[in-house]
């Protein structure tokens, strides 16, 4: 059986001139036998209020015959309700694309994606991790398929304990309690959720010759830090039948980790994005149709995120890091993985992100993600590979 490659991108998005953006990875598409990226919103045959002109489904026409699959479970897939999901959907199915993550309901958004060439049948399950939890679907709405948390709050005076179980654990408490301090707000991992979903797993490693499981995951937009129950969640994946796991959300690269002999990329960063409406300097109507305001908004980012977006960048105001993209990139030979990869790439000012080799820009990403990678204690080790950057593991 002949050799595939399989390339993974991290948020795609198109606006205006969605031509123009896609320019610098065409011939990466083009080359690849299976194409499969996060779409980061939903698109609509027919706006709804507070939706812009270019989220209509036709911004996506120059993707179609470039990319076989999408994931749908982006913390954006409810931005304009029931419509958006609907209409996202409906386009994917028209336009031969397979869709995980992202369904009518929760059980069909948790089913498995497929697609298949030369006797080679990939699946792929896609969760959001983050939320908010009203981009979850359930029983009766539809949504991004959630991979649920419990939200906890802590005093203050007990954020320094060792264990965070206590004697008389919260579900045991016959009545509310009542502090009287402040408390912080924490997502705590949903044990029956983390069940079903590695049931989940087990089911779709029968369906398939190779398994990826894709999490929108990750701290927006802080480098290097990869949170304890990012790689929990990954190890599970790969202990119950994944072969790679796929993580992107925070807008900005994560390390890769190796684990088991399959590959972790935690944070595949940005496809293709274009999202003026972000930009400190952009003039107009964002997401629910009120007037912009942006001296409030830079204000609120600092606040939060503690950087402003380079006004050089208009159509991709991220962290200064974000320019960083690494797509990842699956040698297989007799459907299995032989190598995992990486494919560089860099955003200019342009907004348009360009791949590249070994070289000078090539080794500037290179050295970049290394860093990230040793930094958030992480054991990926990279070496090039031609163009191509492999990833084994320091272990």
């Amino acid at each position: 059986m002949a050799s595939k490659t399989l390339i993974f991108g991290g948020d795609f998005t198109l606006g205006k001139e969605p031509e123009t953006y896609m320019k610098g990875v065409n011939d990466l598409l083009d080359g690849a036998d299976f194409r499969i990226f996060q779409l980061e919103e939903p698109f609509l045959d027919t706006l709804v209020e507070g939706a812009p002109p270019e989220r209509l489904t036709k911004t996506l026409d120059c993707v179609v015959g470039k990319v076989d699959l999408v994931t749908l479970s982006g913390n954006h897939f409810y931005d304009y309700g029931e419509p958006g999901v609907n209409d996202t959907i409906a386009w994917c199915e028209r336009s031969g694309i397979a869709h995980a993550g992202g369904g009518a309901n929760a059980e069909i958004a948790k089913q498995p994606a497929f697609i298949e060439k030369d006797g080679v049948r990939i699946g792929v399950l896609a969760y959001n991790c983050v939320g908010s939890k009203k981009v979850f679907a359930s029983a009766d709405r539809g949504g991004a398929a959630g991979l649920n948390f419990t939200r906890g709050f802590v005093p203050c005076s007990m954020l320094d304990q060792v264990h965070t179980r206590l004697e008389r654990d919260v579900w045991e408490l016959k009545a509310p309690q009542h502090i009287d301090e402040d408390c912080m707000g924490f997502n705590f991992t949903d044990v029956e959720a983390v069940l079903a979903f590695a049931e989940d797993v087990r089911r779709a490693r029968t369906q398939c010759d190779v398994l990826l499981v894709y999490f929108h995951k990750g701290y927006v937009h802080r480098p290097v830090t990869v949170a304890p129950w990012e790689r929990l969640l990954s190890h599970i994946a790969i202990d119950n039948g994944a072969d790679a796991v796929m993580g992107s959300h925070s807008h900005i690269a994560h390390g890769v980790e190796m684990y088991k002999g399959k590959a972790i990329y935690h944070g595949l960063n940005n496809f293709v994005m274009y999202v003026p409406q972000l930009s400190p300097n952009f003039k107009g109507q964002v997401h629910g149709g009120k007037d912009s305001n942006n001296a409030e908004w830079v204000k609120r980012r600092v606040e939060r995120f503690g950087f402003v977006p380079d006004p050089e960048y208009p159509t991709y105001p991220f962290h200064p890091e974000s320019v960083y993209c690494p797509v990842a990139k699956l040698i297989l030979e007799d459907g299995a993985v032989k190598s995992y990869r990486m494919v560089l790439m860099k955003v200019e000012r342009d907004g348009v992100p360009y791949v590249h080799g070994q070289g000078p820009v090539g080794q500037e990403i290179f050295d970049y993600m290394q860093r990230i990678t040793t930094e958030a204690g992480l054991n990926g080790r990279l070496s090039w590979v031609g163009d191509e950057v492999e990833i084994h593991s320091a272990d």
